[in-house]
């Protein structure tokens, strides 16, 4: 029976006891949310553009600052040089004695091959010399590409041609026509040779002005052919001289003069043999 009265009496207390109100929860909508993780999201992206931005021109900085100039300290790492102690093994095209035309020096004779040693490498060369200038050369025999052998007879015939063509002057100024000139010159080409000489020879008008530069052009094209012509016509200097004179139609009256006093010699031999 104390049980029981106790439980109606426990029940009559909490049925007049108030309840307590629940506090309202609030419902954050997800609209928000989302919009402050992709606001979060931007600010993060610009910052990181701004990151590299900065260290990009900090590298450009670092750049300009070094010098490839500048001499290296010790800390910093060195490249490795492999030194060739042996030059590139060719076959030689050119033989002892035999003539040769260097491009920028005319016509030279190759006296011996040597080995020189430059900068720890073994160079085996072709020495030359130069009758005319009084010198000699040396070129490499992996270069041998830039000499060239003499011209044949039949080469030799067409450049007398080319002698005997018009001249092919252009209206352009003359230092612009002076650089293609030593250019030509320069190439070693018979037929670019006899074109230089073709178009600067003034023959015997002396009343055709020529400049110097004019001049130091015509004579240098022409003793180059000259010793062009002389070796492989295989005759004297002054036969070479009048084949490519007689080409140019120059110095005709003095061999026309030479001519007349051979057989007025002849013709007084004659006479006094015969008295």
């Amino acid at each position: 029976m104390k049980n029981i009265l106790k439980k109606i009496l426990n029940k009559k207390k909490t049925k007049n006891v108030p309840k307590k109100k629940a506090k309202p929860v609030k419902k954050v909508s997800k609209v928000k949310k989302s919009v402050k993780t992709k606001s979060i999201k931007k600010e993060k992206k610009v910052f990181n553009k701004k990151k590299i931005i900065k260290e990009t021109k900090k590298k450009e900085k670092v750049e300009i600052k070094t010098d490839p100039l500048r001499i290296p300290k010790n800390n910093e790492q060195k490249p490795e040089i492999k030194k060739v102690k042996k030059q590139d093994t060719e076959k030689k095209i050119f033989k002892i004695k035999d003539y040769v035309v260097y491009p920028k020096h005319g016509v030279g004779q190759i006296t011996e091959t040597k080995k020189i040693n430059i900068g720890g490498i073994d160079v085996e060369t072709y020495i030359l010399k130069f009758e005319k200038d009084k010198a000699n050369g040396m070129v490499p025999v992996n270069k041998q590409s830039h000499l060239r052998p003499l011209a044949t007879i039949n080469q030799i015939n067409k450049c007398v041609s080319i002698l005997k063509s018009k001249p092919k002057i252009k209206r352009s100024m003359w230092s612009r026509r002076a650089q293609e000139y030593e250019t030509k010159i320069s190439s070693g080409k018979i037929y670019e040779l006899a074109e230089v000489v073709r178009d600067l020879n003034k023959g015997d008008d002396i009343m055709i002005d020529q400049s110097y530069s004019e001049r130091q052009l015509f004579e240098k094209a022409y003793e180059r052919l000259l010793t062009e012509f002389q070796i492989v016509m295989g005759s004297n200097l002054e036969d070479a001289q009048k084949k490519l004179d007689k080409a140019l139609k120059r110095n005709l009256e003095k061999q026309v003069q030479k001519v007349e006093e051979k057989t007025v010699t002849e013709e007084e031999i004659t006479q006094g043999l015969s008295e």
